[in-house]
């Protein structure tokens, strides 16, 4: 049978979705994540778009929007490193081609497999976290490389193919492999997402066909709409979260954020296995 695409929204439908949005850019910002876990089920729930590669590119534009609208603020404050950023890119720019080439060569059954192998880094990216906030900040000037790669260019591929901005991976990477911060390495994941975000919308957009066209056409103004407003909250939230929140407060939060994320990808599991 055919697939049903939706086309265009009420006004109540597209008020809840720009709210939604704007919610997410808002709280998202200040923990150095895309908020892709979260625009995804916003625009298949709320909008009843089907999970393809109209919303994937949506999710993903907005992803970027996020990272931008906080990376440049996060930059601004000097919470970045342009040298992890350049020694990590090496990793996340093939880790996000591959996501891509994934993507066009392997079909939906691929879906437990692959959010089974995202649980299993979500939950080591918890642990290593939670054991970071018991060591003191690191200075040391020899991080180690080849796991920085590695851990980004899973990060890169994770974007690609669950359309998410993948700060749960970048940002616990930087800390543990890149020897930054906190804020610097929430700083510097956003930087990951505004170089590898663009990449993989570009490479979504070849593989649509003429139903998913016509999704993203029937909703250009809101699809243009929703960056502007995102934006805006994204650097509210990151303006708010640099000099009203602690670290210890953020990386709590960022915690839990993770948690949320495993839970999600368990719940999908077990409904898929079960």
């Amino acid at each position: 049978m055919q697939k049903q695409y939706p086309t265009s929204m009420d006004a109540l439908t597209i008020a809840l979705v720009l709210l939604g949005s704007a919610s997410i850019g808002f709280l998202f910002a200040p923990l150095g994540l895309g908020g892709g876990l979260l625009f995804a089920p916003l625009l298949h729930y709320g909008a009843g778009w089907e999970i393809d590669g109209a919303l994937l590119i949506v999710s993903l534009g907005l992803s970027g929007t996020v990272a931008y609208g906080s990376g440049l603020r996060h930059r601004k404050e000097g919470y970045y490193s342009d040298l992890r950023l350049k020694e990590g890119l090496l990793g996340a720019i093939p880790g996000a081609i591959l996501g891509v080439v994934i993507v066009a060569s392997l079909s939906g059954e691929f879906d437990v497999l692959f959010k089974t192998l995202s649980l299993i880094f979500v939950s080591w990216a918890i642990i290593k976290t939670l054991r970071s906030r018991s060591k003191k900040e690191s200075t040391e000037e020899n991080p180690s490389t080849i796991p920085l790669r590695i851990g980004v260019g899973i990060g890169g591929m994770l974007s690609s193919v669950l359309a998410i901005g993948a700060g749960a991976i970048y940002v616990p990477v930087l800390r543990a492999y890149g020897s930054l911060p906190s804020r610097t390495a929430i700083g510097t994941s956003l930087h990951f997402m505004m170089c590898v975000i663009p990449l993989s919308i570009i490479a979504h957009l070849f593989a649509l066909n003429q139903g998913q066209w016509d999704v993203l056409e029937s909703n250009i103004i809101l699809i243009l709409t929703l960056p502007f407003v995102v934006i805006i909250a994204a650097n509210i939230g990151a303006r708010v979260g640099i000099a009203k929140i602690s670290e210890q407060r953020i990386m709590q939060v960022f915690v839990a954020i993770l948690f949320i994320i495993g839970i999600r990808y368990a719940v999908d599991l077990t409904e898929r296995l079960f």
